[in-house]
C-alpha cells in the first residue's frame, strides 16, 4: 500500500490520531497525534501486525468485512478515547483499513468550548430579545371615556388576529403605546418589537436599516454586510412610525416584502424569507398622501387592513383627569410623596384642548409638580397657557358664534364618520349626508 496516495502529508498535521493497515493487518503508518494521544511509539508499531500490539483492536474486523464502525471506546494506559474505523477500498477490493481516534478528554474540552460558546449566543440573544422587548400592554392604557374604553376593545380583538394595522392619530396620542399593546396581545409576544421612525431617517440610511445590505453594497458599508431590521424582527413585530415619510422607493420594497414575505438585502440577489407582523403609523392622512403621489396607491391598500384611528385628548374629556392621576402616581414614586390635583386645577386641565395631547399632558403634570410648594398641585401651578384658557371662560359665558359653530361642525362631522366609516368610501358618503363636497370634508376635517 502506497501511504502516499492517501496523503500522509495531510495526516501529519491533523490534530487526531490515523493508523493504517493493509489488507494483511500490517500498521502501515501512524501519525504523530496518534502516538501522543494512545502513547505507543512509531517504532513500536509501525511494520507489525495490529493484532501483535492491540490484540483487541476491531479495525481487523472493518478490513475483513468492509463496513465502518463509529464511535468505538477504548482506553490505553487509563487514557479514554473514542475511535471510528472506515476500511479503505480501490475499485471493488479492499486494501487497508484506518482508524480515525480522538482523546475523549480533548473531545469534552472542545464540547465545553462549544457549550460556552452556545451559552453565550443565547445570553445575547435574550438580552436582544430584552432590548427588544414591548413594555406596555392593553391594561397601560388608560381609558375611561366611552370613546377610549371602545378603542381598547377593537385592540384587544384584532391583536390575536396577526393583521396589518395602521393608526392613525395626532402627535402625542400614545400611538407607540397602542402598537405595542397589539405585539403584547398576540401569538408574537415573545419574540422581538422593534420600532422605527421612517422621519429620522435620510431616504438610502432607512432602506438599509430596514433591509440591510451585503459586503460591499455601497461606500462606506460595513464589512460583512449587515442585517436589516426586518430579520431581525423575525417572528417577532416591526412598528414603522410615520410611515407617510417613507420614500416611494423604500415604500415599493416595502410592498414587496408584505406580498412575497421576504425581503433583499442591498446589493444581494438572495430572498430571505420573513415572518414579521407591521403594525405602521402616521399623524397624516394617507389619502391624501395618495392623491398628492407622496404615498403609493397600492401600498395604501395593502397596509390600511384594519385602520384604528386614536382620537385626540380633546375628544376624550373624561380621559384627562384618569391619566392625570395617573401622571402624579409616577410622580408621587419618584419623589416618596404624595401628590393630589386641587378642584380649580382639575377644572382647568379639563377645559384645556390639549393640542399636544398626553404628551404635552405629561409635560404639565411634571411642571406643575415642579412648581407647587408642597403636594397638592393649584390651577396657578399649572402652564400659563392652561391658566390662562381657564381664566377665559370664567370671565365669560358666552362664547363667539365662529366657535361654536366650528364646535357643531366638528360634532356632526365626526358623527358622520362614525355611522360611515373613515376610509375614503365613507368618507364620500360623509360628505354627501353633510351636504358638502368631498374635497370641503378634508379642509374641514384638517
Amino acid at each position: 500500500m502506497n501511504i502516499e496516495n492517501i496523503g500522509k502529508t495531510f495526516f501529519e498535521y491533523l490534530y487526531d490520531g490515523i493508523l493504517i493497515i493493509d489488507d494483511r493487518y500490517v500498521v502501515q503508518y501512524v501519525n504523530p497525534a496518534y502516538t501522543r494521544i494512545t502513547g505507543i511509539t512509531e517504532e513500536n508499531i509501525v511494520g507489525k501486525p495490529l493484532k501483535e500490539i492491540r490484540p483487541g483492536a476491531r479495525l481487523v474486523e472493518v478490513v475483513n468485512s468492509g463496513k465502518p464502525i463509529v464511535g468505538a471506546l477504548r482506553n490505553e494506559k487509563g487514557i479514554d478515547y473514542t475511535v471510528n474505523m472506515s476500511p479503505i477500498i480501490e475499485g471493488d477490493k479492499v486494501i487497508g483499513g484506518i482508524s480515525i481516534v480522538s482523546n475523549i478528554e480533548d473531545v469534552r474540552k472542545l464540547s465545553n468550548t462549544i457549550n460556552k460558546y452556545e451559552s453565550e449566543i443565547l445570553r445575547l440573544e435574550n438580552r436582544m430579545q430584552t432590548i427588544n422587548r414591548a413594555k406596555y400592554d392593553i391594561d397601560d392604557i388608560i381609558a375611561k371615556d366611552s370613546t377610549a374604553v371602545k378603542l381598547k376593545e377593537d385592540v384587544l380583538k384584532i391583536a390575536v388576529k396577526d393583521t396589518t394595522v395602521v393608526l392613525f392619530g395626532e402627535s402625542g396620542t400614545g400611538k407607540e403605546l397602542y402598537a405595542q399593546a397589539i405585539h403584547n396581545a398576540s401569538r408574537r409576544k415573545n419574540n422581538s418589537f422593534i420600532a422605527v421612525n421612517c422621519a429620522a431617517f435620510q431616504k438610502e440610511l432607512l432602506e438599509s436599516e430596514l433591509f440591510g445590505y451585503e459586503d460591499g453594497a455601497f461606500t462606506g458599508a460595513k464589512k460583512g454586510g449587515k442585517m436589516g431590521l426586518f430579520e431581525a424582527a423575525d417572528k417577532g413585530t416591526i412598528f414603522l412610525d410615520e410611515i407617510s415619510e417613507m420614500s416611494m422607493e423604500t415604500q415599493g420594497h416595502l410592498l414587496r416584502t408584505l406580498q412575497e414575505h421576504t425581503i433583499r438585502r442591498i446589493g444581494s440577489l438572495k430572498e430571505v424569507p420573513v415572518d414579521i407582523r407591521i403594525v405602521a403609523a402616521t399623524n397624516k392622512n394617507l389619502e391624501e398622501c395618495v392623491v398628492n403621489g407622496t404615498f403609493r396607491h397600492d401600498l395604501y391598500y395593502r397596509i390600511t387592513v384594519y385602520p384604528i384611528r386614536i382620537p385626540p385628548l380633546r375628544e376624550r374629556k373624561e380621559d384627562i383627569l384618569a391619566i392625570s392621576e395617573s401622571l402624579c402616581d409616577e410622580q408621587r414614586n419618584a419623589l416618596k410623596k404624595n401628590i393630589t390635583i386641587s378642584e380649580d386645577a382639575k377644572a382647568a386641565l379639563c377645559s384645556y384642548d390639549w393640542p399636544g395631547n398626553v404628551r404635552e399632558l405629561r409635560n404639565a403634570i411634571e411642571f406643575s409638580v415642579n412648581n407647587m410648594e408642597d403636594s397638592t398641585i393649584e390651577a396657578r401651578h399649572l402652564p400659563y397657557r392652561i391658566q390662562s384658557r381657564s381664566a377665559l371662560e370664567d370671565v365669560t359665558a358666552v362664547r363667539k358664534l365662529t366657535d361654536a359653530v366650528r364646535e357643531a361642525e366638528q360634532r356632526e362631522i365626526y358623527k358622520a364618520l362614525k355611522a360611515f366609516g373613515d376610509d375614503l368610501e365613507g368618507k364620500r358618503k360623509a360628505a354627501k349626508a353633510l351636504g358638502i363636497s368631498l374635497a370641503s370634508l378634508y379642509n374641514k376635517i384638517k
